[in-house]
């Protein structure tokens, strides 16, 4: 795919993950479609990459579990041109255990909470998106990419991580599956599953957690920075031969059980 000129939409797009892969793509003069949710900045933050940056960047707000609302906001994106693109950021964790301290079961409003968010949110962002696409005439033989996030937690998920690393892991299981379920439809289907990035969330983290888990990580002994998501979410888009896959980007880490 060239990114240049392609319609992108970037689900969580106003924050984090989703704010570095909105200004990198917007910065290689791709037509950006920040989804979030209305309460989100998504609309400053629009105007702003498209004031600095020069190009189509426009807000367009959507729950990505809310199917009507999420399809509206994939239509919004559509009034820039054919959808090529889906980087899905949009997620959050909850920590829960599966007993607590008095020996109580675990919240299931809680584990429900965050598989609908993450995983049931990227079979949106699948089944949605790649209806519009596959209506599109397909350039170089394809006609788009989905790219979804997942994260280490898939594979060695932490004491406290149950609905996240399940919800996670889902979302490593239906990369190969539903890349080879759109082959017909020429659109490819990959995932990223980041470590510990530098995200607002870790932020709040004092300096001596931060530095900590910084020093978890073998190489680059270092937080993982937002902008190195998007190079790779870029990278996945622009390579045709690049399908069904899931990428670790962690810098050689593997979490501990806590």
């Amino acid at each position: 795919m060239k990114i240049a000129g392609s319609v992108v939409a970037v689900t969580g797009g106003a924050s984090g993950l989703g704010l570095a892969t909105s200004r990198r793509l917007a910065s290689q003069g791709a037509k950006v479609a920040i989804v979030d949710l209305p309460s989100s900045d998504g609309e400053k933050i629009a105007a702003g990459l498209a004031a600095e940056l020069g190009t189509e960047v426009v807000f367009t707000a959507g729950d990505v579990t809310d199917e009507a609302a999420f399809d509206g906001a994939l239509a919004t994106a559509e009034k820039m041109g054919p959808l090529k693109g889906i980087v899905h950021c949009a997620g959050a964790g909850r920590r829960l255990r599966l007993l607590d301290k008095e020996g109580n079961p675990g919240s299931l409003e809680d584990f429900e909470f965050v598989i609908r968010l993450n995983l049931v949110g990227s079979f949106n962002a699948l089944r949605l998106g790649a209806a519009r696409m596959a209506k599109h005439d397909a350039v170089d033989g394809e006609r788009g990419a989905i790219i979804m996030t997942a994260s280490v937690a898939a594979f060695e998920g932490q004491i406290g991580q149950i609905p996240y690393t399940a919800s996670k892991a889902g979302i490593v299981g239906m990369t190969l599956t539903a890349a080879r379920d759109l082959a017909s439809k020429g659109i490819r289907v990959n995932s990223i599953a980041p470590g510990i990035i530098d995200t607002p969330l870790l932020a709040r983290l004092r300096d001596d957690v931060r530095q900590s888990l910084a020093d978890s990580v073998p190489n680059p002994r270092r937080l993982g920075q937002p902008d190195e998501y998007a190079h790779l979410a870029s990278h996945i888009l622009e390579n045709a031969y690049l399908n069904g896959e899931t990428i670790r980007l962690d810098g050689a880490l593997r979490m501990a059980p806590r």
